[in-house]
């Protein structure tokens, strides 16, 4: 614990000693609830309002900031295991002027999980077009952002709806297929000959498998405490099954290369953005990316790894304002001509 932080503690004394002596213990005993406590907080500053829509018995769970206007939408689609408050960070620097909406995967967080659910690529697309069509989303084109496994299914959608999305965001989508497999990858092929995916690298079960796994997404080395990494731990251990079946479904022959597959039927301009150190999905899959989508601008992120959007969340958010501003731009100038 930071010093200036002890003094804080020592300087309040008296009537906060009982509420400090309070926060201190959930730090030590819930770290998982505490995680859940933030979410929540950052939620209500960022002014993220969680709702539930409903398609037939199917509900689906999202947080949304402003309303449609002028401009277009912004539907952000999260990474495997993760959840709509990933977002948050990005959120946090985007203009408030913006119809933003996150919603939770299925199977994830307040999202419908059912043994009956088509999980593959193509189902999640199409429960994806489900939650669109219950906001009535497109009602106007909107912009469709993913990230990771988010990315993987943001690009199908794109191809399927192409009258749904007026431009693309994509943050270094699975779905490729590339050449020569990266260390990652060739683990992976391991475990699967050796039957032991319960060992998946992004599923972890104990606090050194969530250090381990941190550090394999990410650039940056975070100095996770103790504590919070048994929180993360506790948060995601009821659903590891649920994970375990939901990855080895996007990695099966039928998903795994969805987005290689239909990446040439993409007509919308779209924006790839990818880390450069990524060690989870080689950075080689802007470039085939750029090379089968006509209207494509690549951004490459210099010291960044898989999680862009815990990495540079400040960059990322320009990013996607400074292409929707040219995107739009463009659009507007193409009417008046």
């Amino acid at each position: 614990m930071d010093l200036d932080v002890v003094n804080m503690f020592v300087i309040a004394g008296g009537t906060l000693a009982l509420p400090i002596l309070a926060f201190v213990a959930s730090f030590l005993l819930w770290p998982s609830a505490l995680i859940k406590i933030y979410y929540w907080y950052w939620r209500r500053t960022l002014g993220m309002q969680v709702c539930y829509v409903y398609h037939e018995d199917y509900q689906f769970c999202y947080s949304f900031r402003g309303r449609p206007g002028h401009k277009p939408s912004i539907l952000m689609l999260h990474g495997f295991s993760a959840h709509k408050d990933m977002w948050l960070s990005v959120v946090k620097f985007l203009p408030k002027n913006l119809h933003l909406v996150c919603v939770d995967m299925p199977g994830h967080e307040g999202t419908t999980r059912s043994s009956l659910d088509d999980l593959s690529i193509d189902g999640q697309v199409k429960r994806i077009h489900q939650f669109v069509e219950c906001l009535k989303l497109n009602k106007k084109p909107f912009h469709l952002i993913g990230t990771s496994m988010g990315g993987h299914v943001a690009g199908v959608y794109a191809a399927y709806y192409p009258s749904d999305v007026c431009s693309l965001s994509l943050v270094c989508p699975a779905g490729l297929q590339y050449s020569t497999d990266n260390q990652f990858i060739q683990r992976l092929k391991e475990l699967q000959d050796s039957a032991a995916m319960e060992k998946i690298p992004l599923i972890p079960s104990t606090p050194e498998e969530m250090s381990e796994m941190l550090q394999l997404c990410s650039y940056v080395r975070f100095k996770v405490p103790q504590q919070i990494l048994q929180g993360l731990v506790d948060v995601r251990i009821p659903h590891n099954n649920f994970y375990r079946k939901l990855f080895l479904e996007i990695v099966s022959e039928k998903s795994r290369y969805s987005l290689h597959q239909n990446m040439d039927k993409i007509k919308v301009p779209t924006q790839i953005i990818w880390g450069k150190q990524d060690q989870v999905l080689d950075v080689s899959g802007a470039d085939m990316l750029a090379k089968s989508i006509a209207n494509c601008q690549v951004e490459l992120l210099e010291n960044c790894g898989h999680s862009v959007v815990m990495e540079r969340p400040r960059k990322t958010a320009k990013l996607i304002v400074d292409f929707l501003a040219s995107v739009h731009n463009t659009s507007n100038n193409k009417k008046l001509d």
